[in-house]
């Protein structure tokens, strides 16, 4: 019984070390995302349209990538490889709090925080992609982050609450985190 537990964990491991090594970025976005093949027992809806939102209010240290910035880049990536037209996909990311920040330009950005913006071509990658990234105008009062100041496809809102509202009412669930 305990060599049969034994090959069993071994197995196990084998398979998600397997798993691990096909861990991969795209195909949609080519630099971010990173996602892993998966053996479903739960079949994948690829017809439905896919209208999901994130929360993001916690900022990253200068010179590093906020990693809740990537999992909308994830799922969209996630789901294209796995058969979800990329039209089906309908998403956007809220950013409030502390990561008001990591939405704008490199020069306010130093200025403000001393150090470089880490998420300048993942913003990028993410507004090209078609995600909507809308900043909090509460927020970014707040902070004293003025249109001008903001990454190229960024959106400003009146509020975090006010488009959480806006994007559920059309229909938008939020991603928990």
């Amino acid at each position: 019984m305990k060599k049969m537990m034994t090959l069993a964990a071994l197995l196990s491991a084998v398979t998600l070390s397997a798993q691990a090594q096909d861990i991969s970025k795209g195909p949609v976005i080519k630099d971010f995302g990173e996602n892993a093949p998966v053996q479903m027992t739960t079949p994948l809806n690829t017809e439905m349209v896919y209208k999901v939102s994130y929360d993001v209010a916690a900022g990253s240290k200068p010179g590093e990538m906020n990693r809740a910035l990537n999992s909308p880049a994830r799922f969209l990536n996630m789901m294209v490889r796995n058969g979800v037209p990329q039209d089906n996909m309908k998403m956007a990311v809220v950013i409030h709090g502390t990561a008001t920040m990591d939405v704008t330009k490199d020069s306010f950005y130093q200025e403000k925080m001393g150090g470089p913006n880490g998420n300048i071509e993942l913003i990028k990658a993410l507004t090209d992609s078609g995600i909507r990234v809308i900043l909090c105008g509460q927020s970014a009062a707040f902070r004293g982050v003025t249109n001008e100041d903001l990454l190229p496809g960024v959106e400003m809102a009146l509020s975090a609450m006010t488009i959480h509202t806006d994007l559920q009412n059309q229909g938008y669930k939020v991603i928990p985190r």
